[in-house]
């Protein structure tokens, strides 16, 4: 998609009744600084190893009315009606559809925006960002208020379903407040060919707040899916995050996370799975503004055929983060001598009372471990199996709930028994 593309999209989406004039000049502000630096490799630093050649050979359109649920909408099989959900139909907010506790405030993005005058900070880490921000279309805002423990997790989402490729720009306001904790499920799959979706999350976790955040990716083989995702965290507060990404032509998860109070706690982990010429990709930044916090990072990759992936993972520990622990760990397994990684994990330290480690490695499977396995009568295909499940069980062991891992396994396994080993 070039740039005029994207500029008869955005004209298009400026004649949208439905927003308010004050909203004009955020988008085109980030509408100009994405032109400015676009998708262009050479502009993002730490874009240079991405592939995007996914993104460059299709043009999309973005989501219409038209594009609704049908009148039929039955909810995918894993899903229970009587659950707490946040529907998303092919990038809009389905209010009909959405049921949540009392506890729960929800709003759309315009009354959040009205409320705040709208001296909003907008991302801007990455092109994803500015993209996001200039056509975000349908989005709402969700605050939990204080002293709320909500048991039953939140699904939230993310259905695709279009014979034409759409763009979707969904954005959410998670506001999380003092002494609450939360659980949420976040699924995007659907049966659209080639869709393009740009979602944002923007968390606020108040004092000893947490959230656990489990994330799924399952959209169609030829799919284009970045997930980017904003958190800032106040004192003694937890974030614990999984990501699990399966599919896609290109798959993108960007965590930009700022802990900003004393004890504050990020635990990011995260498994892919690639095959054919799919591209696979993970941003990682992490700042520690305050002592005595608490980051890991955990990510594995399994690259199959000619597929590629990227890991930047990044920690910034400033000269107050003193009694930092933040740890980086990243592995790959290449089942193909044609699949490739870039991985790059950085560590920038300005304190002097801090512990900090960080590792990755990359190869084939282990050959000695495959010959025990075969030399017990095991074949070939399930000695395989049983070494890549030994690779990404800690990975799913990030899961509590039972039902979620289940539902996250059973696409494990869906992938691993469609793949030739």
């Amino acid at each position: 998609m070039n740039s005029s593309n994207y500029q008869v999209e955005f004209k298009k989406l400026l004649t949208r009744g439905y927003f308010s004039p004050k909203l004009r000049p955020i988008r085109k502000k980030a509408f100009e600084q994405f032109l400015e630096r676009d998708l262009s490799t050479k502009k993002w630093d730490h874009l240079r190893f991405t592939n995007l050649s996914a993104l460059n050979k299709n043009t999309f359109r973005i989501s219409e009315a038209s594009d609704a649920p049908p009148k039929n909408f039955k909810f995918p099989d894993l899903l229970n009606k009587e659950e707490f959900k946040i529907v998303f139909y092919n990038g809009h907010y389905q209010e009909k559809l959405t049921m949540l506790p009392e506890s729960i405030k929800i709003s759309n993005n315009q009354d959040y925006y009205d409320n705040n005058n709208y001296h909003i900070p907008q991302p801007s880490h990455s092109p994803f960002d500015f993209l996001n921000t200039a056509f975000m279309d349908s989005g709402i805002s969700i605050s939990i208020k204080k002293n709320i423990e909500i048991k039953s997790p939140i699904i939230l989402i993310f259905i695709s379903s279009s014979k034409d490729q759409l763009m979707i720009s969904p954005r959410l306001n998670i506001n999380i407040n003092k002494s609450s904790s939360v659980s949420l499920f976040e699924h995007h799959l659907g049966s659209a060919p080639s869709n393009f979706s740009n979602s944002s999350l923007i968390i606020s976790l108040k004092e000893n707040s947490s959230l656990k955040h489990a994330r799924l990716q399952m959209d169609s083989d030829q799919a284009i899916n970045a997930g980017n995702i904003h958190i800032e965290q106040d004192q003694n507060s937890k974030y614990h995050f999984s990501h699990f990404g399966i599919g896609s032509s290109f798959g993108s998860i960007s965590l930009f996370s700022d802990l900003n109070g004393q004890g504050a706690e990020c635990h990011l982990s995260g498994l892919a799975l690639t095959n054919s010429y799919q591209h696979t990709d993970t941003q990682i930044l992490i700042n520690h503004n305050s002592s005595h916090c608490t980051s890991s990072q955990n990510f594995k990759t399994i690259l199959k055929d000619n597929s590629t992936g990227v890991f930047n993972g990044k920690v910034i520990v400033n000269k107050n983060a003193q009694k930092t622990d933040s740890s980086q760990s990243n592995k790959n397994i290449l089942l193909s001598k044609k699949a490739k990684m870039n991985s790059n994990p950085q560590l920038v330290i300005n304190a002097d009372d801090v512990k900090c480690s960080h590792g990755s490695s990359t190869g084939e499977l282990d050959l000695d471990a495959l010959f025990y396995l075969r030399s017990r009568g095991i074949n070939e295909k399930t000695a395989k199996s049983i070494l890549i499940r030994g690779f990404t069980s800690e990975i799913f062991d990030q899961i509590d709930d039972i039902r979620f891992k289940g539902i996250i396994e059973k696409s494990f396994d869906k992938w691993m028994n469609s793949v030739d080993q």
